[in-house]
């Protein structure tokens, strides 16, 4: 299958670079800058994009380009610091700016053709830079600028390298994906082959052609990623997968149950064990208020319940996770110079002694890719179209102690949110609602008494894979239910707020 890859300098905008190749039908990987246990000789690779990146290509220490990536003639694309490490590596002139130039900017094309080929004279751009290009290569010329940036987009074209100072992975740039798909499907030949069918069809046999004869049991959490990767395994592998799924006591209203139903539709019965554990997890929450502490011993209380019922099954020597690409990326920096943002427990939590040989399946795609999957595998909607839920549960929602009162009074607000938002037109474009439990009392008057109680939040963001995200602009009448159904009808709850912090500066989950 032919492919991109794209060379991780370390920007907050990588991944969306390969979205934007893989929603083109494209395969894509990213690796890291330095290439370190890489090798570009795969005749499958068609083409190479340089990302951007936190640095200066005028500081000591600035990411390099490898000579090597020059010498295999395979396209190339440089995105503002991949521009700016091009003309330096090949003899241009970088400089720092007096001012950073960020946001929108008019692109004046100045040639149509290769990554421009059926753009207009002038396009919509997005800046993010504080570097700018002063004199370009030998063989190099400008093919666009902007008011401020003389050097916007240049090019090689005998060497088949381009170079631009703006992003076109990002929305605000409006012709962003053509331009991309110029490189991609016309500058590099790349056959439109990622389709969530070949995805199925390549994962299966990989599954088979990884496990083979042993016995396979899955971290089942009911989400989406672990009902794929089991579905997936289990059409490759059968009756040699077994399932776990942990009850902690942390979870939504009514939803062990779910998932125990789901999974015997779709594996049928007796592939599913269900632990009930929950009085383990809250007798050693209790007391705790520190939320890496509550991530930390949760995480090592399922380990230990994990690995005693996995124990009972005898020889079984893998363990099936739904790990995806983001989880990755946020919990190390696997790719590049990127900063770390939170551990995920799914990643790399398992101790060395338990000696189970890891399969994830799903590592290296995204949560609309996982969809696709799930949809092509014949998994009903709500689990397709089921929300991100973070590993520790609801104990990372409520704010404090975590107690059996605090989770039922969290469980009933979350469950009102759920059933007036499900109905609404902004529903499925939500990445993540819910509410969370704030262990502040506010008073309040409900008939003629006072009330002295907690204060619920509603938190609802709009995101593409979770790396940034937006409050969702959910209508007033919507709020205005929400807030009334839950003071009215949670016990517990006196009032109701709205979170409308985006991420960043803010993460989704509030601990």
């Amino acid at each position: 299958m032919d492919k991109i890859i794209i060379l991780d300098y370390g920007s907050q905008y990588t991944q969306l670079i390969a979205r934007r190749i893989r929603e083109l039908q494209v395969y894509c990987e990213i690796w890291p800058y330095h290439l370190k246990g890489y090798d570009l000789k795969s005749s499958d690779i068609k083409g190479i994009i340089l990302s951007g990146s936190p640095y200066s290509v005028t500081d000591i220490n600035a990411p390099t380009l490898e000579l090597s990536v020059l010498s295999f003639g395979r396209p190339i694309l440089g995105i503002c610091y991949g521009l700016q490490v091009l003309v330096k590596t090949l003899g241009g002139k970088v400089v720092q700016s007096q001012t950073r130039e960020y946001g929108k900017a008019v692109l004046s094309i100045i040639d149509k053709n290769g990554i421009f080929e059926g753009l207009g004279s002038e396009t919509v751009c997005w800046m993010s830079h504080g570097d700018s290009v002063k004199e370009i290569p030998a063989d190099f010329r400008c093919i666009g600028r902007t008011e401020t940036c003389d050097h916007a987009a240049i090019v090689n074209q005998e060497g088949k390298i381009w170079g631009i100072q703006f992003h076109p992975e990002v929305s605000h740039t409006p012709l962003g994906k053509d331009i991309l798909g110029n490189f991609v499907l016309t500058i590099c030949g790349c056959a439109q082959e990622w389709t969530a069918e070949s995805i199925v069809k390549q994962q299966i046999q990989w599954v088979r052609n990884t496990v083979k004869k042993e016995n396979v049991v899955c971290a089942l959490s009911g989400g989406v990623d672990s009902v794929t990767a089991a579905v997936l395994t289990y059409r490759a592998i059968g009756d040699q997968l077994r399932c776990i799924f942990v009850n902690n006591g942390l979870l939504r209203k009514e939803e062990p149950e779910h998932v125990v139903r789901n999974m015997e539709q779709l594996l049928g019965k007796g592939r599913v064990i269900s632990v009930d554990a929950k009085d383990l997890f809250l007798r050693e929450l209790q007391g705790v208020v520190d939320p890496e502490q509550k991530r930390k011993i949760i995480g090592r209380l399922f380990i230990e319940v994990f690995e005693e019922e996995a124990k009972k099954l005898g020889d079984v020597t893998c363990l099936l996770q739904g790990t995806t690409y983001p989880d990755v990326i946020e919990s190390t920096s696997v790719c590049g110079p990127s900063v770390r943002i939170k551990s995920h427990h799914n990643v790399g939590g398992l101790p060395e002694h338990m000696n189970l040989r890891v399969i994830e399946p799903l590592r290296f795609l995204f949560k609309d890719e996982v969809r696709k999957l799930a949809i092509e595998l014949g998994i009903p909607d709500d689990v397709v179209w089921r929300q991100p839920f973070p590993g520790p549960g609801l104990a990372v929602r409520i704010i404090g102690e975590v107690t059996e009162s605090r989770l039922e009074i969290l469980r009933d607000m979350d469950f009102i949110i759920y059933q007036e938002l499900r109905n609404t037109p902004i529903f499925k474009k939500i990445w993540q609602s819910f509410g969370v439990l704030v262990p502040v009392r506010s008073v309040g008057i409900m008939g003629d008494e006072r009330t002295y109680k907690y204060v619920g939040v509603l938190r609802a963001v709009m995101s593409e894979d979770g790396m940034t995200a937006d409050w969702a602009k959910i209508s007033y009448e919507t709020l205005d239910m929400i807030a009334r159904r839950v003071v009215n009808e949670v016990t517990g709850i006196g009032r109701m707020v709205f979170d409308i912090t985006s991420k960043p500066p803010a993460t989704i989950e509030w601990e």
